[in-house]
């Protein structure tokens, strides 16, 4: 298992090639739901409080 062996990533890297060790393209399905979820509001953070002396 190494830069030879085509069965392997590596050796898919190596060669140049492309299969099931190693696919062309990664693609993630978005779906309805986590497209339709809203987000939360942004909250602009304050300063803390200046202590008196």
């Amino acid at each position: 298992m190494g830069k030879g062996d085509k069965k392997t990533a590596k050796g898919k890297r190596y060669a140049g090639s492309y299969g099931n060790a190693r696919p062309h393209g990664t693609t993630v399905a978005v779906t309805k739901k986590a497209a339709a979820t809203p987000k939360a509001p942004v909250v602009a953070k304050k300063a803390p409080a200046k202590k008196k002396a």
